[in-house]
């Protein structure tokens, strides 16, 4: 059935959701804040700055004006940053006048509350204002989707029926959805990986090889999965597509800009340089600093996360921290 569908975010990503909607027969509108970049969708129907060589469905139409464009939608899907996503959900509250689903497929933790997103879109989006509320998570970059890579990912939520809602809003010969009711667990997978990320991209700008990332990826799941079951997740979702798909995905392609930040660091980049010359949000440099806060919390052992917040916000030499990671007390490997 044919929906109406505002994208509150133009990126990359948000860009590319909303092709797969137009593509599946909605009414899709998408919403930023910069006229420039709104003006561009709606007369050449691209969106250069995010995904330079692709043309999107001239049946999109963009928006700055938030009310015109949530008017009557059966569905929102919020895809702005994480430091960002209050604020917006704020500016919806306000607005809204129906009682549309709820959808976000951002991923990171917020600053100081270390709150999920959905946990926020809860708190600022009065039950009034929404019908459920839902994630859409795994292993996927824009440039693939927006060009009809095959991609399988994950529609989580607590109410079942609102999983099957957007399982049936995006699914089609390239874009296949699998429902979870594991909204913990898909979350943290999501924030989480691009810590790992990072730690990935720095073992490959270091100069080490396959041996050093699969050590990396492997033990950064087992730390993802500790601080997820800490936090309430089911364990099982860690080795689903929200978990070890995303880390993979993340942990070894050239599109992921949490990779290519850690490269450029292990290469000998100064932070404030790589994300000034990224020209996008590089999620996990944020959420290395939150997911190290709860862990501590938490009292989660997170070394690699912790090695990693040494070099990014205490200013430890990147080969010093990679020494002491293997230079760490002797452990068995299934400690949980």
């Amino acid at each position: 059935m044919k929906q109406k569908i505002a994208v509150l975010g133009p990126g990359s990503w948000g860009t590319a959701l909303a092709q797969v909607l137009a593509e599946n027969g909605h009414d899709v509108r998408i919403w930023g804040n910069l006229p420039a970049q709104i003006n561009e969708i709606n007369t050449y129907h691209t969106n250069r700055h995010y995904l330079p060589d692709n043309k999107i469905p001239d049946s999109i139409v963009a928006y700055t004006d938030l009310a015109e464009a949530i008017a009557e939608c059966d569905a929102i899907l919020f895809v702005v940053p994480t430091k960002a996503m209050r604020s917006v959900a704020q500016q919806f509250a306000a607005t809204v006048q129906n009682k549309p689903v709820i959808i976000h497929a951002s991923k990171g933790l917020e600053q100081d509350t270390h709150k999920r997103i959905s946990e926020l879109l809860l708190e600022e989006i009065p039950e009034t204002h929404r019908q459920a509320v839902a994630v859409l998570s795994g292993p996927s970059h824009a440039e693939e989707v927006i060009n009809h890579d095959i991609t399988t990912i994950t529609a989580a939520s607590t109410d079942l029926e609102a999983a099957r809602y957007v399982q049936d809003l995006f699914m089609n010969d390239y874009f296949r959805i699998y429902t979870n009711t594991d909204v913990i667990g898909v979350e943290t997978g999501a924030a989480l990986k691009n810590i790992i990320a990072i730690g990935a991209g720095a073992i490959h700008g270091l100069g080490f090889g396959d041996d050093a990332k699969a050590a990396i990826m492997t033990r950064g799941l087992a730390e993802i999965s500790r601080l997820g079951v800490a936090m309430g997740a089911n364990p099982l979702t860690f080795i689903g597509l929200s978990g070890v798909g995303d880390l993979i995905v993340t942990c070894t392609s050239v599109h992921s800009r949490n990779w290519r930040a850690g490269n450029l660091l292990g290469k000998g980049h100064k932070l404030e340089e790589v994300l000034e010359n990224m020209g996008m949000i590089v999620e996990g440099v944020s959420t290395t600093k939150a997911a190290r806060e709860l862990a501590q919390k938490l009292h989660v052992e997170m070394p690699i996360t912790q090695a990693i917040y040494d070099v990014l916000y205490e200013g430890k030499d990147i080969n010093v921290a990679a020494k002491e990671i293997m230079l760490r007390d002797a452990r068995e490997e299934n400690e949980f």
